[in-house]
C-alpha cells in the first residue's frame, strides 16, 4: 500500500494586536457634545470658532522655601504627584526686603498641563477633588479676568486623593489657572460649566446684561 501523503498544515497566522489609545473622556466630551451646544449657543459661524481650554497652570507660593531645603522638595513632590508632571521652581525677579527674600532665592513652583494631561488632571479636579474641599459650595462665577481665563485657589492641597495625608510636611495651597481660547469671559464661563467645573451660577440679570 502507497503511504498516504500527509498534509501539512500552514502555521496559523498570528493576529496583529493594536494598542488602543487611552482618550481622556473630557476631551471625547469637548469633541462630541461641547462643540455643538457651543456652537447653537453662541452661532459660531464653524467650528473652528468654538473655544477650547488651551492650558491649565499651578502655582504653589513656598514662603519658607528660602531657609528650608526640605520644604522646597516636599512642596515640588507633592506638585509632581497632583499634576503628574514635574514642576519648575519659580525663583524671586528681585530683591524684597519687607519679607527678606532676594533676588535669585526660591519662592515655589509652578507647573503648565496641556493636551492629554491638562484633561486628565481636569477630569481628576472636577470628579475628584473639589467634591473634596471642607465647605464647598461651588466656584465663583466672578474669577474670570477679562480675556476668557478663569483663576482660583485651593485652599487645602490634601483634596487631591494623590496625596499621602501621613507624609506631607504642612497643609499648602495652590492657585489654578485655566487658560482658554474664548474671547470673552461668556463664552470662557459657558465653556466651563459645559465641561462641568462647579461654578456657581449667574444672577439672571447678570446673563441679561452681558447677553445685550
Amino acid at each position: 500500500m502507497a503511504e498516504e501523503k500527509k498534509t501539512k498544515k500552514a502555521p496559523a497566522k498570528k493576529k496583529k494586536t493594536v494598542a488602543s489609545v487611552y482618550v481622556p473622556s473630557l476631551r471625547r466630551l469637548y469633541k462630541e457634545q461641547i462643540v455643538a451646544v457651543m456652537q447653537k449657543q453662541f452661532n459660531y459661524a464653524n467650528i473652528m470658532e468654538v473655544p477650547k481650554v488651551t492650558s491649565i497652570s499651578l502655582n504653589m507660593g513656598l514662603g519658607d522655601a528660602k531657609t528650608n531645603s526640605k520644604y522646597l522638595e516636599s512642596a515640588v513632590e507633592e506638585m509632581t504627584v497632583i499634576s503628574g508632571q514635574k514642576p519648575i521652581i519659580t525663583k524671586s525677579k528681585k530683591d524684597i526686603s519687607n519679607f527678606k527674600i532676594r533676588k535669585g532665592w526660591p519662592v515655589g513652583c509652578k507647573v503648565t498641563l496641556r493636551s492629554k494631561m491638562m484633561y486628565e488632571f481636569m477630569e481628576r479636579l472636577i470628579s475628584v477633588a473639589l467634591p473634596r474641599t471642607r465647605d464647598f459650595r461651588g466656584l465663583s462665577f466672578k474669577s474670570f479676568d477679562g480675556r476668557g481665563n478663569y483663576n482660583f485657589g485651593i485652599k487645602e492641597q490634601i483634596i487631591f486623593t494623590e496625596i499621602d495625608y501621613d507624609k506631607i510636611e504642612s497643609i499648602r495651597g495652590l492657585n489654578v489657572t485655566i487658560t482658554t481660547s474664548a474671547k470673552s469671559d461668556d463664552e470662557a464661563y459657558h465653556l466651563l460649566k459645559n465641561f462641568g467645573l462647579p461654578l456657581r451660577d449667574k444672577p439672571v440679570k447678570q446673563e441679561v446684561e452681558e447677553a445685550a
